[in-house]
């Protein structure tokens, strides 16, 4: 027996893990797309967020090569050390024009930008003698459903003091927290869609009461980014309220298919979240051929909109499927469909139910979502065909007689 296993409790994670039939990720090799080969089996893939499987057309493969060919494998550093690389700097100048902002910077991923944004918004730093920067006394408010992302990134903030939570998508609630913070630097952060239960927000409203306290909002539209906006889709009007925003953090690897994250927002911040932010002093951002094909497929879906909107029509016929067997998942219309469970137990023994009959299903118990919350979460994939959907909802129909959820 070694020091970890008689100080700390992983021993006992893994045995409770094994007793509880807590799946651990599996190997997978080829492509990620509609399927999918885990430990050597193929399975109809619900679980993969890069939902318009973009990267398996030929055109989005070619930006890649192209990308490579001319700006390498490879950024050389972080932005301060070694310099923005140029497809970095259109990509950021892309986003810029998409959601109205002055500038926008890339991170690694959407959650290195939501901690490098607290992180930059919440703390002190002294560059040098007369050159400082003072915002520990900043309060942050955050919607109680926000991303672990957030919540971790503001765990040292103290409860009550300077990080206090409102009733998710609950603009009253907001306005009685923000009002004993009259006059002090007050962050609000909320998300545009949440990945859970694929709830919006009520953007313009939570917006109001911002703007009639004073307070800076950030919202986190990860999940929405270039799917919700245009005025004949779904939450036309919160989405065009998202412009209102004083920050937007995007992230590159659900619409757009890509790893990485960006927030836009005004000049001056985000020049200072170079240094401030350390997630992107400290690290090395996405590859330059990842930043020029993230660039040219933002691009590529304002140009055919019909990408989103035929992907947004397949996914309101699966839902008529799910709710047809009695799976109406929530009722929040977006492309997360969630299907409730409502038991961890239950949930568990349905996800290797899915895998011995071939498909890959998400199911979502805590930390995810609270307790006895339990769910399983579907993303339609554009390139599913109408023989795995049907095969899929026969199947969630059959093991919902046999587990009674």
């Amino acid at each position: 027996m070694n020091a970890l296993d008689e100080k700390w409790s992983f021993d006992d994670y893994r045995r409770r893990s094994a007793a509880e039939r807590m799946f651990a990720p599996p190997i997978v090799d080829g492509r990620i797309g509609p399927a999918i080969i885990c430990d050597g089996q193929e399975l109809v893939n619900f679980a993969s967020i890069n939902f318009l499987d973009l990267q398996s057309k030929p055109g989005v493969l070619r930006y890649f090569s192209e990308g490579t060919e001319e700006y390498g494998m490879t950024t050389g550093g972080s932005r301060m050390t070694q310099g923005i690389c140029r497809p970095h700097l259109e990509m950021e100048r892309e986003l810029c024009r998409i959601t109205g902002k002055e500038r926008a910077i890339s991170f690694a991923s959407g959650l290195l930008a939501n901690i490098g944004f607290v992180h930059a918004m919440a703390g002190d730093m002294r560059i040098r003698e007369g050159w400082e920067i003072r915002n520990s006394d900043a309060n942050f408010v955050l919607d109680r459903d926000s991303h672990w992302s957030l919540w971790k990134a503001t765990e040292s903030l103290q409860h009550g003091r300077r990080l206090r939570p409102f009733r998710h998508n609950d603009p009253a609630s907001l306005e009685k927290v923000l009002a004993p913070l009259a006059g002090e630097k007050t962050v609000v952060v909320f998300e545009s869609v949440y990945s859970a239960d694929g709830g919006v927000a009520p953007i313009g409203e939570l917006l109001d009461v911002c703007e009639r306290h004073g307070a800076v909002s950030y919202v986190d539209d990860a999940n929405g980014f270039l799917v919700y906006g245009g005025k004949h889709r779904p939450f036309a009007s919160e989405f065009a309220a998202l412009r209102r925003a004083d920050f937007v953090m995007v992230s590159f690897s659900k619409s757009v298919g890509l790893e990485g994250g960006a927030i836009a927002g005004p000049e001056d911040p985000i020049r200072a979240f170079e240094v401030l932010s350390g997630t992107s002093m400290f690290t090395a951002a996405i590859q330059p051929p990842t930043a020029y094909t993230a660039g040219k497929v933002m691009r590529l879906l304002q140009e055919v909109p019909g990408i989103v909107d035929g992907y947004l029509d397949r996914v309101e016929r699966f839902r008529e499927q799910l709710t047809g067997i009695g799976c109406a998942p929530h009722d929040t219309g977006t492309y997360l469909l969630s299907v409730p469970v409502n038991d961890d137990e239950v949930a568990t023994r349905l996800h290797h139910e899915f895998l011995a009959r071939g498909y890959l299903v998400p199911v979502f118990c805590y930390p995810a979502v609270p307790h006895d919350g339990a769910l399983l979460r579907l993303i339609l994939n554009a390139g599913h065909s109408r023989e795995q959907l049907d095969g899929f909802v026969e199947t969630l129909a059959e093991l919902k007689r046999k587990f009674r959820f």
